[in-house]
């Protein structure tokens, strides 16, 4: 039996790193604020003086410019792993993602690769705003030859970010902050979960939420409600958005006939969209209702606490939704489930998570 133990998301993130820095010489780490006394949220605290300076290091804030040294780098055999406090931060190096490392294994005939892990991180709260609160992966997921991963659990975070360092593609590794936090079974020895593999985080007959990345919670949460009135959701944690699980997505929704998909991106044209799109074309018979879709809406994410409030959506949207689509929407003995998580959401700060959360911010 694996050796397991309990690990926040950031200590499994850190821990994986460290593990795979041991195993692979070729792996380096580089990022602003790597090596200073906070590490990263605490991902990448003291591996610089454990595996040393040339191969753990803090850099300028030039994002375009480590972002292309990283392709450079994993071009001659090293595997780079490049972060990205902030997923906004990595906007400035997009033309050195999508024109450089998406595409040099096909421009050269897969004479070449870009193995690289490019971590950034997402979320909300503490007035972060709009330019610094952005869930963007649909725009990483659009474009061919980049791999997009949004880890929940603790368990998953390390098995996917080994799993990362490892492959040979170019790699998005999107975190969100107010993961870090969440607590999980971990265990000590190296191990991956393979890239493009989502999970039933947990079944049901009656309906299908697909979420991804903090939203998982969110739907969870949701499922637990909408169970003590008898509502049997099945929640589907994505994993991987690029390459996208279809496949377990349809087999879910063959069998419960409905699909209701709960995303931290803005709802126009993003990862919801996608998946709705692929059960349209793919699984349109088994389809009872309507598909749902539960996202920010397609206005910049707000600063103040009253906006944040009516912004970002949370376990009673996507309960009320659920009820929604089964046509429960306005059966009082039900909306009692709403009701009892828009009570909890509501003494909760906007900033953050749940009232067990430490932090960083």
């Amino acid at each position: 039996m694996s050796d397991q133990r309990q690990l926040t998301g950031s200590q499994a993130l850190l821990e994986a790193t460290d593990q795979c820095l041991a195993a692979c010489p070729d792996v380096v780490l580089y990022g602003l604020g790597v090596s200073d006394p906070k590490g990263v949220f605490g991902t990448t605290l003291n591996l610089h003086k454990k595996h040393g300076t040339e191969r753990v290091f803090d850099v300028p804030v030039s994002e375009d410019a480590i972002t292309g040294m990283g392709i450079g780098a994993a071009l001659m055999g090293m595997r780079p792993i490049v972060v990205h406090q902030r997923l906004d931060f990595a906007l400035l190096a997009l033309d050195t993602l999508i024109n450089n490392a998406a595409k040099w294994h096909y421009m050269f005939d897969g004479q070449y690769r870009v193995p690289m892990v490019v971590r950034m991180v997402v979320g909300r709260g503490w007035g972060q705003g709009p330019q610094h609160s952005q869930s963007l992966q649909a725009l990483f997921a659009h474009i061919p030859g980049l791999k997009v991963v949004m880890p929940v659990t603790p368990y998953d975070t390390k098995g996917l970010m080994i799993a990362a360092v490892e492959d040979e593609n170019p790699v998005i590794f999107i975190e969100h902050r107010w993961l870090h936090s969440l607590k999980g079974e971990v265990p000590r020895e190296m191990y991956r979960v393979p890239l493009g593999e989502a999970r039933v985080a947990r079944p049901g007959k009656d309906v299908t939420i697909v979420a991804s990345s903090f939203m998982v919670l969110e739907a969870l949460r949701a499922a637990e409600a909408l169970q003590s009135v008898g509502v049997d959701a099945e929640v589907i944690d994505l994993r991987t958005i690029a390459p996208l699980d279809r496949e377990t997505i349809r087999a879910s929704v063959r069998k419960t006939g409905r699909l209701l998909v709960a995303d931290t991106g803005h709802q126009s044209f993003g990862i919801s969209a996608e998946i709705v799109a692929d059960i349209a074309e793919c699984a349109l018979s088994s389809l009872k209702a309507a598909p749902v879709r539960v996202a920010s809406p397609d206005v910049p994410c707000p600063t103040t606490d009253a906006l944040a409030r009516h912004y970002y959506p949370r376990s009673s949207a996507v309960a009320q939704k659920t009820l929604d689509l089964l046509n429960l929407g306005t059966s009082k003995e039900r909306l009692v489930a709403v009701t009892s998580l828009e009570q909890q959401e509501a003494k909760i700060p906007t900033d953050i998570p749940d009232m067990n959360f430490k932090g960083p911010f």
